[in-house]
């Protein structure tokens, strides 16, 4: 009999773009071993147009994407979580709810493409750009050995994921 998938919530201040990327991505990439959620400390009323608009164009669904904030995953009718990634530094200094369960938890930051300044095109690449390190990291966190790494030695997995740095991220796989 197969595992139930593990959860992961991604967490953002905002949760209208980083987060909701890595949870259609890692819904994605999982295949099936995964269930991807997200949330914010402080939520937007909406999800950046730009990140519908990326994910869109990568074909993800976004029909269930919203922002949302993390007291939705904090009760005790919420999943229980298996992992909980900041995926930025203000979230990550910020006191977070106690999750059920005591789930893995790692920062994953970078910088936010919500905040970008600059032409249409620079904008864009910001975009464009979280995704794709947000896409390397989850990749490699999916391909994780889970069953023959004990907590220790996947958390310093976790942890080395997230000090990633940029040149890491763009270098070819």
């Amino acid at each position: 009999m197969p595992d139930a998938p593990k959860n992961v919530l991604f967490l953002c201040t905002g949760n209208s773009a980083r987060s909701l990327m890595a949870e259609a991505i890692i819904t994605r990439e999982g295949m099936g071993r995964f269930r991807g959620f997200s949330a914010g400390s402080r939520p937007k009323d909406a999800p950046h147009p730009r990140t519908i608009e990326l994910l869109q164009h990568l074909n993800h669904d976004t029909s269930a994407i919203r922002s949302k904030s993390w007291e939705e995953f904090a009760g005790p009718d919420a999943p229980q979580m298996d992992f909980v990634f900041t995926v930025c530094d203000q979230a990550a200094a910020e006191p977070c709810p106690i999750w059920p369960g005591q789930p893995m938890s790692a920062h994953w930051g970078m910088p936010d493409p919500a905040a970008a300044t600059g032409t249409d095109a620079e904008i864009s690449f910001a975009f464009t750009d979280a995704y794709r390190m947000l896409r390397n990291r989850i990749s490699i966190f999916v391909n994780l050995p889970l069953a023959q790494l004990d907590r220790f030695s996947l958390q310093k997995e976790l942890d080395r994921i997230g000090q990633h740095t940029h040149a890491e991220d763009t270098a070819p796989a």
